[in-house]
């Protein structure tokens, strides 16, 4: 069966996340449905990122195998026809080995958390960023980031059902910055890995986010960190302000 690559752009307010589930839509279950009216005969799809509840993504990944060959472009088209009016998209297709794995064989995963600061409520832009109402200070919240990259015990900053076979993940960034918008200031995220835990970059904004608010200090992360205790974390950010960015692979199949 001819295999391709799907990049997949989504909004996860109306989901219970990217994977199927019995009772709740997903969007595994949508986008399944719409090859499925294509090929009745399409296996389960795979994903690089099992995104929670409410995240959206712009730079998801899937896989799909077809009983036979599309062209690119036609599958996309075809696929984006069958998935209206859900709230999920295929922005490029692309062929690829019939050994290649969406999750597998991902080497990153970029996620994007976006946090508007302002007083006035978000109307444009509600359930698309968290918003806090109070000021917040990028500096303080820089320094205790770096004190989380690297390779660490991240037992503190992952939910407590995490299936994880173990806590020790490497962060290779967690960028601050603040931009100007039309909307007001926004502070942004960029957190990479090879793999997440489960809740784990909402747990770091969450956190962070006290850093700026000046009830925490950069050394109190650290020392969150050192605890490795889930308890030791700060409040977990809501999940409407993160996206799955992107995912990085040894060759880009949409390059």
């Amino acid at each position: 069966m001819p295999r391709y690559a799907l990049k997949i752009e989504y909004d996860g307010a109306p989901f219970a996340g990217w994977q199927r589930q019995k009772a709740h839509p997903s969007v595994q279950q949508v986008l399944e449905a719409a090859l499925r009216r294509l090929d009745p005969a399409c296996p389960p799809t795979a994903a690089a990122g099992r995104t929670d509840a409410g995240v959206h993504a712009f730079g998801q990944v899937a896989h799909a195998d077809m009983v036979r060959d599309w062209d690119p472009f036609r599958l996309s088209e075809a696929l984006n026809f069958h998935l209206r009016p859900d709230p999920v998209s295929v922005v490029a297709v692309a062929p690829v080995a019939d050994d290649w794995h969406a999750r597998f064989s991902a080497i990153e995963r970029r996620y994007l958390f976006r946090l508007l600061n302002r007083r006035a409520p978000a109307v444009l832009l509600r359930g698309k960023v968290w918003q806090v109402s109070f000021p917040l200070a990028l500096a303080p919240m820089q320094m205790a980031a770096r004190q989380l990259l690297g390779r660490h015990d991240f037992t503190t900053f992952r939910a407590s059902e995490c299936q994880a076979d173990s806590p020790v993940r490497t962060l290779d960034r967690l960028d601050i910055t603040r931009v100007d918008t039309t909307m007001g200031p926004e502070f942004h995220f960029d957190v990479r890995a090879r793999s997440f835990l489960h809740n784990q970059v909402r747990s770091f904004v969450g956190t962070l986010e006290r850093v700026g608010a000046g009830a925490w200090t950069p050394d109190d992360v650290g020392a969150a960190l050192a605890a490795r205790d889930r308890a030791a974390c700060g409040p977990v950010c809501p999940p409407h302000g993160l996206y799955l960015a992107h995912v990085c692979y040894p060759e880009d199949p949409f390059a």
